[in-house]
């Protein structure tokens, strides 16, 4: 039985077989492929020094004894799929149908050393269910069982990887990041994965470019300029070693520095990286790396190599390129005294052992099967009729099955077994590529991502401390294409380009964002309002006339000053009631008019202050009936006045048939007045009465707190009844103005009349251009205004000749039968009315 490895080295190594007793191994000769690569030499010695373990133990295949062959695939295609088809005839030749080659019987494949040759080999061998374990072919399409039913692999599936490497860009919150793929499977389906993954979490590709598997200046050149122009700070390559050493040598020609790399498993620890040239521009990259270990006695096999001890040509190619001699003429010749523990290169280096480490476990995964399938027991075997395999000649599939479900530990106490998939569960050391004080570079662990379940279930652990960025802060490197938007603006998207470039646009107001790179704004409760940064909604200022400021405090006062005033006339009028001037023209409807108008005053106080409902039900239509009862009381009294004008222009036969009217119809004519804005009130009020009302559409900053007046119909009903009152009074004032007596009432209650016009008629445009407390205001003013009108124009006069002309107010002058003296008295008389001994309307004769 026997195993078979490939390796992207760059001399044919050896081959080998599994069989009874110690074999020799085989060696297969081909054309050189290139440079010599240490690397893939070492671990071509773990899996030959895996199988010497194995060969001396007594735990695993006692009676067994493993050979190997070893075939060099040059990191080509072709080269993977002739060595198969040479493996599988047992010749150098390339018809698989025929095994031409007597011995021991073929056991399994490890290998090869690279994804894309470990799908072209997996193809052939899966046809024959042939078992085959994978220590660096990490490609996620591996995993279908479908295609490759017979491979398995020791190595962490990329879907683990892919999806730990977006993890990595989304913890340290980069947006805007570039990739570069190999072009080969393990490139595209890494970098596809790792795409899928990141745009879940809002990340955006920059520029993703394909290394060339050939050469290519050009294509070289192009990949450059990409990463010289992009903003992107992060680049995330895929790619093995061998592939991606053009670029990284370019890169070192044009001095690109402040960009971080993100590096995958295969480049991440590799000396054909990792080389002085390009410490200027590396330093700072963060990889991913598969579990590592220090193989026991490995350094010692490793040194023991030496072309004495060997026939192979890869021997001494090795030397040569060690030690920089030739076995031959044309250069400084090799001795054989050389000794390899007196140099460090890349296959004495045992400080990173991982793709050889997981060589030694695919080893050991075979080792394990073919124990398994030796010591099973006849009669309790997996096969029809609970048969077992011989291990002397069993079929491929048979192994395959053992293969699949082998679990055993190593010694570093690592257990491994394989999922449905044939894969182990994904573990990664992430390193940071730091400046060591011997001017070399060390890969620092600082943390390690494990995922099982095809990444469903995952755990990311990163030192933040122990990271060296390559950044002039030393702090995590930023890679955006536009920088966050700030709470208070939302992001714009920029037509054309990705979603991580955007605009950041301020809020309208009234809407708020609360968090950094919100899409859409959030607008604010009707309560609410933004505040000037547009990160918060605050309450909305609500106004009203307060009581407390200036402007309350004075239409308050006015409006006791007025009703004080008010007060101070009654008193005067209750001093002075037998005088003829208080008695004239009904004296008790002049008291009823002064308490009206300190209704009036008073009403106005209601309008200040914070609406409450029964206050928004109260000051309307209180102000209605106070000026409807001053007004009907007026209208009484210029009824009076206005039969009076009518009897002084009458002759004198007529006089006798001229209409009087006795005081108790002018306070019918008050009351009826009085009682039909009584019945608007109450059904307004029942039927649609006012309430307090939010007015949040007038100010957007601000809710006015006001009454809505509930039905319009209602309101200029009651206060069309005043104005249709005051009309009265007007007109009836207006044709008793010239009345020829000592003291014209009707005089000034005309001017009184006019001033409430004027002061009513001003309001309307006033008030319906004013908002908030302003427009209350007006109405207040509106109010103070007509209210001082009247008690300036009805009752000053009477109280100056009451206080300052006490000997005017005497019966004969003032009912026109003495005449005055008096200069500052008025031009004309008016007549009034006497309420002595209940005498009707007296005219005296008009001064011509």
């Amino acid at each position: 039985m026997s195993q078979h490895q490939y390796l992207p080295t760059g001399k044919l190594n050896s081959v080998g077989v599994r069989q009874l007793a110690p074999y020799p191994p085989s060696i297969h000769l081909r054309l050189p492929c290139g440079r010599f690569n240490a690397r893939s030499l070492r671990w071509a010695r773990a899996m030959i020094f895996a199988i010497n373990e194995i060969n001396q133990r007594i735990d695993i295949l006692p009676r067994i004894t493993l050979g190997y062959q070893i075939f060099d695939t040059c990191f080509t295609i072709s080269k993977s799929v002739e060595g198969t088809l040479s493996f599988l005839t047992g010749q150098n030749e390339t018809h698989p149908n025929f095994r031409c080659s007597a011995g021991a019987p073929l056991a399994a494949v490890i290998g090869a050393g690279g994804s894309a040759l470990s799908i072209a080999t997996a193809r052939i061998l899966g046809l024959y269910y042939f078992p085959q374990v994978g220590y660096a072919s990490s490609c996620s399409v591996l995993s279908d069982k479908f295609q490759f039913p017979s491979f398995t692999r020791t190595i962490p599936s990329d879907i683990y990887q892919s999806k730990g490497i977006a993890e990595l860009v989304t913890y340290f919150g980069w947006t805007w990041v570039g990739t570069i793929a190999a072009d080969d499977d393990y490139g595209k389906y890494g970098i596809k994965l790792f795409k899928e993954e990141v745009e879940k979490n809002g990340v955006c590709i920059s520029f993703s470019e394909t290394l060339p598997r050939i050469y290519n200046k050009e294509a070289i050149d192009k990949i450059v300029g990409e990463i010289r122009k992009s903003s992107a700070n992060i680049i995330i390559i895929f790619s093995s070693d061998i592939d991606l050493s053009a670029l990284m040598d370019a890169i070192a020609e044009t001095n690109i520095t402040g960009k971080t790399y993100i590096s995958s498993e295969a480049w991440t620890t590799s000396a054909l990286i990792a080389k002085p040239s390009n410490y200027k521009f590396l330093w700072g990259t963060v990889g991913f790396a598969v579990r590592k270990a220090l193989i026991p006695s490995f350094e010692n096999f490793l040194h023991e190599l030496h072309p004495e001890n060997s026939t192979d040509d890869l021997v001494y190619e090795f030397w040569e390129e060690a030690f920089n001699c030739t076995w031959r003429t044309n250069k400084a010749l090799c001795t054989g005294k050389e000794n390899l523990r007196s140099i460090q290169n890349t296959y004495t280096d045992v400080s990173e052992l991982r793709l050889t480490y997981s060589v030694y476990k695919s080893v050991y995964t075979i080792a394990n099967a073919l124990h398994d399938l030796d010591i099973c027991v006849n009669g309790h075997g997996p096969f029809p009729n609970n048969e077992c395999a011989d291990v002397l000649n069993f079929e491929p599939w048979q192994l395959m099955y053992y293969l699949k479900n082998t679990k055993f530990s190593v010694f570093s106490n690592e257990s491994l077994k394989f999922d449905e998939f044939g894969d182990v569960d994904g573990y990664y050391d992430i390193l940071n590529w730091q400046w060591a004080s011997n001017e070399s570079l060390v890969f620092s662990k600082i943390g390690r991502y494990t995922a099982t379940g095809s990444g469903a279930t995952f755990e990311l652990r990163i030192d933040n401390s122990s990271i060296i960025w390559n950044t002039p802060t030393g702090l995590p490197p930023r890679s955006v294409c536009s920088e966050s938007c700030i709470p208070g603006t939302r992001k714009g998207i920029r037509q054309g380009e990705p979603v991580c470039c955007f605009d950041c646009i301020a809020c309208a107001d009234g809407e708020i964002t609360n968090e950094t790179d919100a899409r859409e704004c959030i607008a604010c409760p009707s309560d609410f309002w933004s505040n000037s940064h547009k990160n918060e909604c605050v309450l909305k200022e609500v106004e009203f006339l307060a009581t407390d400021e200036a402007l309350g405090i004075t239409l308050v006062f006015l409006a006791v000053f007025g009703a004080s005033l008010v007060i101070a006339f009654t008193v005067i009028y209750v001093m002075y009631r037998e005088t003829a001037l208080v008695k004239a023209n009904d004296r008790s409807l002049s008291f009823v008019i002064q308490i009206s108008l300190v209704c009036t005053f008073m009403t106005s106080i209601l309008f200040v202050g914070k609406p409450e409902e029964w206050s928004c039900m109260a000051r309307q239509t209180t102000l209605a009936l106070g000026f409807s009862l001053c007004l009907s009381c007026i209208l009484g009294k210029t009824i009076v006045l206005m039969l009076a004008k009518r009897a002084a222009k009458s002759k004198v036969a007529d006089k006798t048939k001229q209409i009087t009217m006795k005081p108790l119809y002018q306070k019918i004519v008050a009351v009826i007045g009085l009682t039909i804005e009584v019945g608007i009130c109450i059904a307004y009020l029942i039927i649609y009465p006012p309430w307090v009302y939010k007015n949040m559409e007038s100010q957007n900053v601000k809710i006015i707190l006001e009454c809505n007046e509930g039905s319009i119909e209602f309101l200029c009903s009651m206060f069309g009844f005043d104005v249709f009152l005051a009309i009265l009074c007007f007109i009836t004032a207006f044709v008793a103005r010239k009345l020829p007596d000592n003291f014209n009432e009707a005089k000034f209650i005309t001017f009184g009349m006019l001033v409430f016009f004027i002061v009513w008629i001003s309001f309307v445009p006033a008030y319906l251009s004013t908002r908030g407390k302003f427009k209350v205001a007006v109405e207040i003013f509106a109010i103070l205004a007509s209210s001082f009108g009247l008690l300036g124009c009805i009752f000053v006069p009477k109280g100056y000749i009451i206080l300052l002309k006490p000997e005017r107010n005497t019966e004969e002058i003032v009912g026109g039968r003495q005449a005055t003296n008096d200069k500052s008295a008025p031009a004309t008389s008016a007549s009034i009315t006497s309420e002595i001994n209940n005498t009707t309307i007296s005219t005296v004769v008009l001064d011509d």
